[in-house]
């Protein structure tokens, strides 16, 4: 009768692991031993918080702000939100089109959970944001991915992406500055996707980390399309876990409840905590940039000298994706020696994806101090191989 009552569903034991996460598992347990190592794994800001931030959030928690918000959050965040996209982009957002949630990750779950039926496509890049596949198939999605190429400085190549749309088609997922790449769309790509493509998500969580040209946002373009953003990158605030999503107005009750049964809201003091990033953590954030922008132009010195491969400097995000074939064809058990033999934690590119094999992902979200000793470190490294 209970034949199959330990089965573990197909879902979960199907689902690839974050390969960057079992690289900071393993690098905390070499530190848990006594090592010192030096983090280029992760993308997360090793700033703090800015204190107009937290002070916000305290003063929400005095104010007995801690219990559930209107589902789709507090109208304060959502208003700021609005004139946030009108101040920066010139677009028209209502604040009814917005629904706060718990994180990106939540937000994604809301937008593939409403866009797609099962065997539903969304077209991606190869390389791609490690989680994007997931999310999709976790609801019976098809992920169709179309490669693009350092030579390119992995822009999308428009015309590829169209050869691939199919009366199944639901959209193409778009990401800049993008994970794992650091690059940038241009305003003309972006444009050509639109035309051809029923819907277009964009993840914008990396806007605002961009240290030459500029960034678009998709609404520029087209209203027939998904935004994700937050606040974990640009205002480190990782484990605050605040993000949001602007959607076309005909998904947003289908969103809504999505969040109300599965997330109910986000978090009440951190919503607040996000009003205060938006109207007046503009000179912290200028700084932040600055520094990450320094850190960028280095690290790419530094590992061109190394004998990485960086045709197209990335100008956005905090990552440089290194061509690594000089050294290993394959990425994971070279990520993992480096970490072994010159205790710095750096990201496989296989991680990201098919197209992404033989690259390594260096993220300079760490002090220069930092930055310079794991590149010492790995001098050496290769200077013994």
């Amino acid at each position: 009768m209970f034949k199959n009552y330990f089965m573990i569903s197909k879902r979960a034991k199907d689902i690839s692991p974050f390969i960057v996460m079992d690289v900071l598992d393993a690098a905390k347990e070499m530190e848990k031993k006594g090592e010192n190592v030096i983090h280029l794994e992760v993308g997360e800001p090793d700033f703090d918080t800015p204190n107009v931030i937290k002070e916000a959030a305290d003063d929400a928690l005095r104010r007995g702000l801690t219990h559930y918000t209107h589902s789709m959050g507090i109208i304060e965040l959502r208003e700021a939100i609005a004139e946030h996209y009108s101040e920066k982009y010139g677009v028209n957002v209502s604040p009814e089109q917005i629904i706060i949630t718990s994180g990106t990750s939540p937000a994604m779950v809301l937008v593939f959970g409403a866009l797609l039926d099962a065997g539903d496509e969304v077209m991606l890049s190869n390389p791609y944001y490690s989680c994007y596949p997931n999310f999709i198939r976790f609801v019976e999605g098809v992920p169709v991915f179309v490669d693009i190429f350092e030579e390119d400085g992995f822009q999308y190549r428009a015309k590829e992406f169209k050869k691939k749309v199919s009366k199944k088609t639901k959209g193409v997922m778009i990401n800049s500055p993008s994970n794992p790449t650091g690059a940038l769309l241009s305003k003309e790509v972006m444009e050509e996707i639109s035309e051809f493509s029923p819907y277009v998500i964009s993840d914008e969580i990396y806007h605002g980390l961009v240290y030459e040209g500029k960034e678009h946002s998709i609404l520029e373009i087209t209203d027939k399309a998904f935004v994700l953003n937050g606040f974990s990158k640009l205002y480190a605030m990782t484990g605050w876990r605040l993000g949001y999503v602007i959607a076309p107005k005909e998904f947003v009750r289908p969103m809504q409840k999505l969040q109300q049964n599965l997330f109910i809201s986000a978090s009440a003091f951190v919503q607040w905590a996000g009003v205060s990033a938006l109207k007046h953590a503009a000179e912290d954030i200028k700084q932040m940039v600055l520094t990450f922008n320094q850190r960028r132009i280095y690290i790419i010195e530094r590992l061109r000298e190394l004998g990485f491969g960086i045709k197209v400097p990335p100008t956005g995000a905090f990552y440089v994706l290194a061509n690594a074939k000089n050294f290993s064809k394959n990425s994971y058990e070279f990520a993992f020696k480096i970490l072994k033999e010159a205790k710095v934690a750096v990201t496989p590119g296989i991680d990201f994806g098919s197209n992404a094999e033989g690259y390594i992902r260096f993220s300079y979200s760490n002090s220069i101090e930092n930055i310079r000793e794991g590149m010492r470190r790995i001098e050496e490294f290769l200077n013994k191989k």
